[in-house]
């Protein structure tokens, strides 16, 4: 690595680590929150990100009535991803969509933690008519934020700046979001250590706009680049954790003995690798760490399938990968339901 870029990183690395929150700061924050437990959130008629945000599909009425089941389980916080391109292209509508939103789940007694950039599943996302969903195949139409070729060329984050900066400056005092999650599985798709650059600038940025909320972005695999610069830069410790429960009641005593914050989980469940509601959240609930499944409503983004396993064919699998409810509002198990409520005191 040159000398000079070199300094440029450990600069931006001192910056964004330079207001972080101090342990005990983070730990009096969390003692005032609640247990929080939730999902992973899109409504069950979108596809992906800019389908939910955009003018043309974005659908309170069936947020409403899906956020009002997830408060009937006792769930009280949402994590939720949104996308640069809506900013770019309806700076104004967007941000007046995400007010609308809020305004839902605050109804519904429902937190927020916002999601701003993904480098997971498919790439070249564009504004404008999404596709429809591949039968069978999980999450088919989901896009990546920015993408790969924004990721690469750094002559374009001016607007990724100004999405970061214009979303946090506006709701970064706002009650009804809880946590900033800056970057999903940022080494994903191959990434590894090329999307450091804009991981670190998503915390130089996010520092900058001067939220009142922690600011986060989780471990989700051992890549240590990344996963060392986001536990040293978050305010609180946030991961992913899709494996059994032994799996995860240990990454959780690791966790909490290496940084002494506060923990939410902000993936888990998935049935066919014994991750399930049954089995992990009285561990969550054992060590008040939060717990964000993936997937509420069966929908448009076909998570009731594995990554792995498609099913061109379509129908139902025997087991269900992700998701509690159909869209009736029926409930896939409700063991699993009772296993919520159990947690939540519902």
């Amino acid at each position: 690595m040159k000398k000079s870029l070199l300094v440029v990183l450990v600069c931006v690395s001192f910056f964004a680590n330079a207001q972080r929150w101090t342990v005990e700061k983070a730990n009096a924050w969390y003692a005032k929150q609640p247990l929080y437990v939730g999902a992973n959130f899109i409504p069950s008629t979108a596809i992906n990100e800019l389908e939910m945000w955009q003018a043309e599909t974005f659908d309170p009425a069936t947020i409403d009535k899906e956020l009002g089941w997830a408060e009937s389980l006792g769930m009280n916080m949402m994590r939720v991803f949104l996308h640069n391109i809506p900013y770019d292209t309806d700076k104004e509508g967007f941000i007046s969509r995400i007010n609308q939103f809020l305004t839902i789940a605050d109804k519904h007694h429902i937190k927020i933690m916002f999601v701003l950039f993904d480098s997971c599943w498919n790439d070249n996302p564009k504004a404008g008519k999404q596709m429809e969903p591949i039968i069978g195949k999980h999450n088919s139409g989901w896009a990546r934020c920015p993408g790969t070729k924004m990721l690469f060329d750094s002559r374009t984050w001016g607007s990724l700046e100004a999405y970061t900066k214009g979303i946090i400056s506006k709701f970064g005092n706002d009650p009804r979001v809880a946590v900033w999650d800056l970057f999903n599985e940022p080494s994903n798709s191959g990434y590894n250590d090329a999307v450091m650059p804009l991981l670190k600038k998503s915390f130089e940025w996010a520092r900058a706009a001067k939220p009142s909320q922690p600011i986060t972005a989780g471990w989700w695999t051992d890549h240590p680049m990344s996963n060392e610069f986001m536990f040293a830069n978050s305010d609180i410790i946030t991961f992913h954790n899709y494996k059994d429960p032994e799996n995860l009641e240990a990454q959780i005593k690791d966790l909490q003995s290496r940084f002494k914050r506060p923990l939410i989980c902000t993936e888990y469940m998935a049935r066919k690798h014994k991750s399930t509601f049954e089995t992990c959240l009285p561990i969550f609930a054992k060590y008040k760490v939060g717990a964000i499944n993936w997937g509420l409503v069966k929908g448009k983004t076909n998570t009731i399938y594995a990554w792995d396993e498609p099913m061109p064919e379509g129908g139902e699998p025997a087991l269900w990968f992700h998701d509690i409810f159909r869209p009736d509002g029926s409930v896939y198990k409700q063991s699993e339901v009772d296993a919520i409520k159990a947690v939540t005191k519902k």
